[in-house]
């Protein structure tokens, strides 16, 4: 079996007595999309910012192809492979959308942010750009300002933002979160195409979707891992449906 692209080991996160997570073990593998799932306040969030490196676990590792990056923050861990989409889009709205992809094609080449000017004109840049744009469906709506975008097309904007920085492990939290079924179907698609080129870690509510694309799904509640397993074993699994398939609301 291959190295894990993206391993946790353990981690625990507590705010005062609350344990929001607690040892959470999981790892992402070359080209697969691991889905994490759970009711509310299961731990899912805390996750995904403990992988990212927008919070510290108060115990356990995180490891980047083998390497312990637990102590690098947010930006380091971006800069080393880890990229991530938000529940909350997070734009810059007064640029393109085109723009607002080479800007994060220009800070994944390690070049200044400066002016967007020299970004727009390096073909390297701009042929990256344009290829996560073509991957999240945006190419024709490439010179309309981001402000313009309709909800579900700013969803696909931050995929294509997340693409553009070349990333090693993508962390897709929520990314359905607003959508309409057509529009879900339709991200669930492109995701799907992605599979076998970035591993991707998939929080999602929406459980056709986890199933469709997610070649293992963790299972959290309470802030523990309760099952880890092929999507056809967690169907199966009592105390999965228990916990949250029986009852289907995620959070």
């Amino acid at each position: 079996m291959p190295e894990p692209v993206l391993e946790a080991r353990g981690l625990t996160r507590r705010f005062g007595a609350l344990a929001a997570a607690e040892d959470i073990s999981l790892a992402l593998r070359p080209g697969e999309c691991h889905a994490v799932i759970g009711p509310n306040g299961a731990g899912k969030s805390t996750l995904v910012a403990m992988l990212a490196g927008e919070q510290r676990p108060d115990s356990g590792t995180v490891l980047l192809g083998g390497e312990d990056v637990t102590r690098l923050g947010a930006a380091a861990r971006a800069r080393l492979g880890i990229a991530r989409s938000f529940q909350i889009t997070q734009l810059c709205r007064g640029l393109s959308v085109r723009e607002n992809v080479l800007l994060a094609a220009q800070g994944a080449s390690g070049r200044s942010f400066g002016l967007l000017r020299p970004a727009g004109r390096d073909p390297a840049r701009g042929g990256v750009a344009d290829a996560a744009l073509t991957a999240a469906g945006l190419a024709a709506r490439a010179a309309l300002p981001a402000a313009l975008l309709s909800h579900g097309e700013q969803r696909q904007l931050e995929l294509a933002i997340a693409l553009a920085q070349a990333p090693r492990a993508l962390l897709l939290d929520e990314p359905a979160a607003g959508l309409g079924p057509a529009e879900t179907e339709a991200l669930a698609a492109r995701l799907g195409a992605l599979k076998g080129q970035v591993a991707m870690l998939l929080v999602e509510h929406d459980m056709d979707t986890v199933f469709a694309l997610a070649d293992r799904i963790t299972v959290l509640a309470e802030g523990r891992v309760i099952a880890s397993a092929t999507p056809e074993a967690i169907r199966a699994d009592r105390r999965v449906r228990e916990a949250y398939l029986g009852d289907v609301v995620d959070g």
